[in-house]
Protein backbone atom coordinates (compact mmCIF):
# COMPACT_ATOMS: atom_id res chain seq x y z
CA UNK A 1 0.00 0.00 0.00
CA UNK A 2 1.15 3.54 -0.77
CA UNK A 3 0.13 6.12 1.83
CA UNK A 4 -0.02 9.81 0.85
CA UNK A 5 0.71 11.52 4.16
CA UNK A 6 0.30 15.29 4.66
CA UNK A 7 2.67 16.88 7.16
CA UNK A 8 2.37 20.11 9.18
CA UNK A 9 2.76 23.37 7.27
CA UNK A 10 4.38 25.00 10.30
CA UNK A 11 3.61 23.86 13.82
CA UNK A 12 4.84 20.26 14.19
CA UNK A 13 2.02 19.53 16.65
CA UNK A 14 -0.54 19.67 13.86
CA UNK A 15 0.17 16.18 12.55
CA UNK A 16 -2.55 13.56 13.10
CA UNK A 17 -2.28 10.40 15.19
CA UNK A 18 -3.00 8.30 12.10
CA UNK A 19 -0.21 9.99 10.14
CA UNK A 20 2.27 9.24 12.92
CA UNK A 21 1.16 5.62 13.06
CA UNK A 22 1.63 5.24 9.30
CA UNK A 23 5.06 6.90 9.30
CA UNK A 24 6.19 4.62 12.13
CA UNK A 25 4.90 1.41 10.57
CA UNK A 26 5.70 1.64 6.85
CA UNK A 27 8.83 0.06 5.38
CA UNK A 28 10.14 3.33 3.95
CA UNK A 29 9.21 7.01 3.71
CA UNK A 30 9.61 8.91 0.43
CA UNK A 31 10.57 12.47 1.39
CA UNK A 32 10.92 15.60 -0.71
CA UNK A 33 13.85 16.70 1.48
CA UNK A 34 15.02 14.05 3.95
CA UNK A 35 16.67 16.69 6.15
CA UNK A 36 13.37 18.47 6.71
CA UNK A 37 11.39 15.26 7.25
CA UNK A 38 14.05 14.07 9.71
CA UNK A 39 13.12 16.95 12.04
CA UNK A 40 9.52 15.74 12.12
CA UNK A 41 10.49 12.11 12.65
CA UNK A 42 12.94 13.05 15.42
CA UNK A 43 10.21 15.04 17.20
CA UNK A 44 8.11 11.87 17.46
CA UNK A 45 10.98 9.36 17.79
CA UNK A 46 10.18 7.63 14.50
CA UNK A 47 13.05 5.55 13.14
CA UNK A 48 11.69 4.61 9.68
CA UNK A 49 14.26 4.86 6.90
CA UNK A 50 13.80 7.46 4.16
CA UNK A 51 14.45 7.80 0.45
CA UNK A 52 14.54 11.10 -1.46
CA UNK A 53 11.63 11.61 -3.84
CA UNK A 54 11.42 15.06 -5.39
CA UNK A 55 10.86 16.95 -8.62
CA UNK A 56 14.38 16.19 -9.87
CA UNK A 57 14.25 12.40 -9.54
CA UNK A 58 10.59 11.36 -9.60
CA UNK A 59 10.77 10.35 -13.27
CA UNK A 60 13.71 8.06 -12.52
CA UNK A 61 12.50 6.35 -9.33
CA UNK A 62 8.72 6.03 -9.82
CA UNK A 63 9.06 2.65 -11.53
CA UNK A 64 11.28 1.41 -8.70
CA UNK A 65 8.64 2.48 -6.17
CA UNK A 66 5.94 0.60 -8.08
CA UNK A 67 8.07 -2.53 -8.05
CA UNK A 68 8.62 -2.26 -4.31
CA UNK A 69 4.88 -1.81 -3.75
CA UNK A 70 4.13 -4.81 -5.96
CA UNK A 71 6.65 -6.76 -3.89
CA UNK A 72 4.61 -6.20 -0.74
CA UNK A 73 6.22 -3.14 0.83
CA UNK A 74 4.21 -0.40 2.53
CA UNK A 75 5.46 3.04 1.56
CA UNK A 76 4.58 6.55 2.74
CA UNK A 77 5.00 9.67 0.60
CA UNK A 78 5.47 13.06 2.28
CA UNK A 79 6.46 16.51 1.09
CA UNK A 80 8.30 19.14 3.10
CA UNK A 81 5.00 20.56 4.32
CA UNK A 82 1.32 20.07 3.60
CA UNK A 83 -0.34 17.70 1.16
CA UNK A 84 1.87 15.92 -1.40
CA UNK A 85 0.72 16.69 -4.92
CA UNK A 86 -0.43 20.25 -4.15
CA UNK A 87 2.42 22.25 -5.73
CA UNK A 88 4.73 19.46 -4.48
CA UNK A 89 5.77 16.02 -5.83
CA UNK A 90 3.10 13.34 -5.66
CA UNK A 91 0.88 13.62 -8.72
CA UNK A 92 3.13 11.45 -10.90
CA UNK A 93 3.32 8.61 -8.37
CA UNK A 94 -0.43 8.60 -7.73
CA UNK A 95 -1.11 8.54 -11.47
CA UNK A 96 1.35 5.67 -11.89
CA UNK A 97 -0.35 3.73 -9.09
CA UNK A 98 -3.73 4.16 -10.75
CA UNK A 99 -2.34 3.00 -14.10
CA UNK A 100 -0.77 -0.07 -12.45
CA UNK A 101 -3.89 -0.83 -10.39
CA UNK A 102 -1.77 -0.42 -7.26
CA UNK A 103 -3.55 0.28 -3.97
CA UNK A 104 -3.00 3.65 -2.33
CA UNK A 105 -4.78 5.89 0.13
CA UNK A 106 -4.65 9.61 0.89
CA UNK A 107 -4.69 10.70 4.52
CA UNK A 108 -6.46 13.99 5.33
CA UNK A 109 -4.38 16.87 6.54
CA UNK A 110 -3.14 20.44 6.17
CA UNK A 111 -2.79 22.46 3.00
CA UNK A 112 -1.41 26.00 3.29
CA UNK A 113 -3.82 27.67 0.89
CA UNK A 114 -6.87 26.51 2.88
CA UNK A 115 -5.59 28.19 6.06
CA UNK A 116 -4.74 31.35 4.15
CA UNK A 117 -8.06 31.45 2.28
CA UNK A 118 -10.17 31.05 5.40
CA UNK A 119 -7.98 33.42 7.42
CA UNK A 120 -8.16 36.15 4.78
CA UNK A 121 -11.85 36.70 5.39
CA UNK A 122 -12.42 36.89 1.64
CA UNK A 123 -15.33 34.93 0.09
CA UNK A 124 -14.33 31.27 -0.20
CA UNK A 125 -17.51 29.68 -1.52
CA UNK A 126 -15.94 29.90 -4.98
CA UNK A 127 -12.24 30.36 -5.66
CA UNK A 128 -9.54 29.51 -8.18
CA UNK A 129 -6.27 27.95 -7.00
CA UNK A 130 -3.38 28.87 -9.31
CA UNK A 131 -0.47 27.70 -7.17
CA UNK A 132 2.93 28.99 -8.34
CA UNK A 133 2.90 31.17 -11.43
CA UNK A 134 5.56 30.49 -14.09
CA UNK A 135 8.75 32.37 -13.25
CA UNK A 136 9.22 33.82 -16.73
CA UNK A 137 7.76 32.22 -19.86
CA UNK A 138 3.97 32.25 -19.81
CA UNK A 139 3.66 34.37 -16.67
CA UNK A 140 1.95 37.31 -18.36
CA UNK A 141 -0.49 35.07 -20.23
CA UNK A 142 -1.44 33.41 -16.92
CA UNK A 143 -2.22 36.83 -15.45
CA UNK A 144 -4.46 37.60 -18.41
CA UNK A 145 -6.23 34.28 -17.83
CA UNK A 146 -6.64 34.95 -14.09
CA UNK A 147 -8.03 38.42 -14.80
CA UNK A 148 -11.05 36.75 -16.42
CA UNK A 149 -12.16 35.17 -13.11
CA UNK A 150 -14.61 37.11 -10.91
CA UNK A 151 -13.94 34.87 -7.90
CA UNK A 152 -11.27 34.81 -5.20
CA UNK A 153 -7.82 33.87 -6.53
CA UNK A 154 -5.19 31.89 -4.61
CA UNK A 155 -1.47 31.97 -5.39
CA UNK A 156 1.73 30.62 -3.88
CA UNK A 157 4.73 32.92 -4.13
CA UNK A 158 8.39 33.05 -3.17
CA UNK A 159 9.61 36.03 -1.11
CA UNK A 160 12.00 36.80 -3.97
CA UNK A 161 9.07 37.53 -6.28
CA UNK A 162 6.58 39.01 -3.81
CA UNK A 163 7.09 42.63 -4.87
CA UNK A 164 6.93 41.66 -8.55
CA UNK A 165 3.70 39.75 -7.89
CA UNK A 166 2.08 42.74 -6.15
CA UNK A 167 3.09 44.96 -9.06
CA UNK A 168 1.53 42.48 -11.48
CA UNK A 169 -1.69 42.34 -9.46
CA UNK A 170 -1.86 46.13 -9.74
CA UNK A 171 -1.21 45.99 -13.49
CA UNK A 172 -3.50 43.14 -14.48
CA UNK A 173 -6.29 43.27 -11.88
CA UNK A 174 -6.31 46.95 -11.01
CA UNK A 175 -5.35 49.03 -7.95
CA UNK A 176 -8.54 48.49 -5.96
CA UNK A 177 -8.77 44.71 -5.43
CA UNK A 178 -8.18 43.65 -1.84
CA UNK A 179 -5.19 41.34 -1.40
CA UNK A 180 -4.10 39.21 1.55
CA UNK A 181 -0.49 38.09 1.99
CA UNK A 182 -0.34 35.23 4.51
CA UNK A 183 3.02 34.15 5.91
CA UNK A 184 4.42 31.93 8.67
CA UNK A 185 1.12 30.02 8.75
CA UNK A 186 0.48 28.08 12.00
CA UNK A 187 3.82 29.26 13.40
CA UNK A 188 4.44 31.60 16.33
CA UNK A 189 4.69 34.69 14.12
CA UNK A 190 1.79 33.92 11.75
CA UNK A 191 0.70 37.07 9.93
CA UNK A 192 -2.04 38.17 7.54
CA UNK A 193 -1.41 41.45 5.74
CA UNK A 194 -4.45 42.86 3.93
CA UNK A 195 -4.78 45.86 1.64
CA UNK A 196 -4.70 46.82 -2.02
CA UNK A 197 -1.66 45.88 -4.07
CA UNK A 198 -0.24 49.45 -3.90
CA UNK A 199 -0.81 49.58 -0.13
CA UNK A 200 0.90 46.23 0.45
CA UNK A 201 3.79 47.18 -1.83
CA UNK A 202 4.40 50.28 0.25
CA UNK A 203 4.11 48.33 3.51
CA UNK A 204 6.55 45.59 2.52
CA UNK A 205 8.99 48.18 1.15
CA UNK A 206 9.11 49.74 4.62
CA UNK A 207 9.23 46.34 6.36
CA UNK A 208 11.72 44.32 4.28
CA UNK A 209 12.37 42.00 7.23
CA UNK A 210 8.87 40.58 6.67
CA UNK A 211 9.64 39.50 3.11
CA UNK A 212 10.74 35.97 3.91
CA UNK A 213 9.36 32.45 3.80
CA UNK A 214 6.94 31.08 1.22
CA UNK A 215 3.74 33.09 1.10
CA UNK A 216 0.15 32.52 0.12
CA UNK A 217 -1.48 35.40 -1.72
CA UNK A 218 -5.26 35.67 -1.73
CA UNK A 219 -6.88 38.14 -4.13
CA UNK A 220 -10.50 39.11 -3.51
CA UNK A 221 -12.92 38.68 -6.39
CA UNK A 222 -14.48 41.55 -8.27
Amino acid sequence: MLYIVPTPIGHLGDITHRALEVLAEVDIILAEDTRITKRLLSRYDIQTSMKAYHAHNEHQVTEEILQRLAGGENIALVSDAGMPGISDPGFMLVRACRAADQDFTVLPGPTAFVNALVGSGFPCDRFFFEGFLPHKKGRQSRWKFLASFPHTLVLYESPYRLMKCLEEIHTHLGPDRNVCVARELTKLHEEFHIGTAPELTEWFETHPEKVKGEMVIIIAGE
